[in-house]
This record gives C-alpha cells, structure tokens and sequence, in this order.
C-alpha cells in the first residue's frame, strides 16, 4: 500500500463518519466502506491486467462512493452521487500533488459511474469506464445476491410468487450478460459474475420447482409480483 492510498482511505472513512444516516445506522455505514474496498482492489485487478496505473485506480475507486458522508434525502440525490463524489474528491486529490490531467480522468470516471452522465467536460477513457466497470462487477456478488433476496423479504413471498421472481430475474440477467465494458480484463470478470448469477437463479428456480405438490393444485402465478430495487439488481449506468 503506498501512502497515497492511506491517505485517501483515511479521508474515505473520515468523511463517511459525517453523514448523518450512517451516524443512525452503523451497519449501512460499514458496508459502503467495505464496498468501497473491494471496488478499488477489482479496480486493481483490472487495471494490473490492462497496464493501468494501479495506485491512481486504487484511489479513484475508494472515492467512487464519498459523497455517501452526506444524506441520501430522494432517488435524484441518489442518483446524483457519482457527480457529488467527484466534486467532494478533487480537493482531495489535489492535495496528493496529482497532475490536473490525471485528476480530471479519475473525477470524469467516479462522475459518470452511476449514470453515464458528469456536469463538467470530461472523456469516457478505458481508466475512467474502468471504475464505473469495478463498482459493477463488485454489485453482482455474493453478497449482494443476499442483500437483494433480503431487500425484497423473498422467504415471506409464496411459491408462486418465488418462482415468478426467479424467471423474471433470469430473463433480466441475460440481458446484462453481453453489456459493453471498458476493458477485456474487466469484460471477462463480468461474464464471470453474470454467469454466477444465471447458475444460482437457475438452480434455485429447479428447487422451487420441486417444492410443488403431486396432485396439480398449485397457486395461480400472481401478475404482479415483488421486484427487487433495480439499484440492487440493476448496473450502474442505467439508471
């Protein structure tokens, strides 16, 4: 770890303890910061396979998520916090005596990773799509497998409605499979966890079916069912 990464985790979790949300609930707090880690050393990872600098992707990556120090009042707010984050992040990265061009890449990338959008000119570059590409590959995981399947109270959800989600979750799954990715090393970790995702549905949805009875009544399949928050399910940059 070299002391420009201390230094920026050091101010990442000094500024997630100012928000107020976090301050009420600790558990949300600890997962933002730990989200925040494993999406800096994905970033890494990619970076290191593509000839990235890794400290720079590092840095940028820990500070996709600041601007979670201030609270999340709507879904706009929400939605504009890859913007709020690079504006909290410059002052910062301009203390580490970064050149302006490498500073103005890494705030382009932590801007535009929610929703492809950033209030200031900037260039998609393969370092800057690389962090919305981390954040992403970090969001279909294993944990966020529960979170999701917590989120929506799926074990109070009756069989049919159970079996109706995981369709429906599959058929969305395969739509992300072939999403464009900044980078091959980054193209490959994502197929990687879709893939994942596609096996874990799948033999989930061939238990549920077993879970039936012999004698054919079976509970309609309800047309409206439970769906998990598409920020859950859904990557960054579609939103």
């Amino acid at each position: 770890m070299t002391e420009r990464i201390a230094r920026t985790e050091a101010f990442l979790r000094e500024k997630l303890k100012e928000s107020p949300y976090f301050a009420e609930h600790p558990e949300a707090g600890a997962y933002r910061l730990e989200h925040s880690f494993r999406v800096a050393r994905i970033g890494a990872a990619i970076a290191r396979a593509e000839g990235m600098d890794e400290e720079l992707m590092t840095i940028a990556c820990l500070l996709h998520d600041v601007s979670y120090c201030r609270a999340m009042l709507d879904q706009d707010t929400w939605k504009d916090h890859g913007r709020s984050s690079a504006h909290i992040a410059r002052p910062f990265l301009e203390s580490l005596d970064l050149p302006e061009m490498v500073i103005g890449e890494m705030c382009y990338g932590i801007a535009i990773h929610v929703d492809d959008a950033a209030d200031f000119p900037g260039e998609r570059t393969a370092f800057a799509g690389t962090i919305q590409d981390a954040d992403n590959i970090d969001r279909f995981d294993v944990y966020r497998l529960y979170e999701t399947l917590e989120n929506m109270s799926f074990s109070k959800l009756s069989l049919a409605e159970k079996r109706s989600h995981v369709e429906r979750t599959r058929q969305r799954l395969k739509e992300y499979l072939d999403l464009p990715f900044a980078t091959a090393a980054a193209t490959e970790l994502w197929q990687e966890r879709i893939g994942f995702y596609l096996d874990f549905y799948r033999r989930l949805g061939e238990q549920l079916a077993s879970s039936t009875g012999f004698t054919g009544e079976e509970e309609p399949v309800p047309t409206e069912c439970p769906q998990p928050d598409s920020r859950l399910l859904g990557p960054a940059g579609s939103f």
